[in-house]
């Protein structure tokens, strides 16, 4: 199985992690078993990845955090989307949209290079 680039993984990691936590809370470690399923095991996350990014959102105002005792009774840190993150999620979506746009004209227009 091929894992992405670093480079597309970085680009990608802020508009992944707010919309999980579009469709619900969570914490980190739940994060990042999402993202591994959701990407068929294409992009993995580490802690080293994943908490300077949510640190960096929390800080922006685009997600909150809170302490609660999960299902397993272990206490964890939850993150959920803040009406900043949700007008932020719209714009990364329309961003998106855009590039996928234009990276599909060019790739039907170009030969083919395989």
């Amino acid at each position: 199985m091929k894992k992405l680039s670093k480079e597309l993984i970085g680009a990608s990691t802020i508009p992944i992690i707010l919309s999980i936590l579009s469709k619900n809370e969570s914490y980190g470690y739940e994060i990042i078993q999402s993202v591994k399923e959701i990407s068929d095991g294409k992009i993995e996350y580490g802690d080293g990845t994943l908490y300077p990014v949510l640190h960096k959102l929390e800080k922006k105002g685009l997600i909150e955090s809170y302490w609660k005792i999960g299902e397993s009774g272990k206490k964890r840190k939850y993150y959920k989307l803040s009406t900043n993150g949700k007008k932020e999620l719209i714009s990364e979506k329309e961003n998106w949209a855009i590039i996928n746009q234009i990276i599909s004209k060019l790739w039907k227009i170009e030969p083919n290079l395989t």
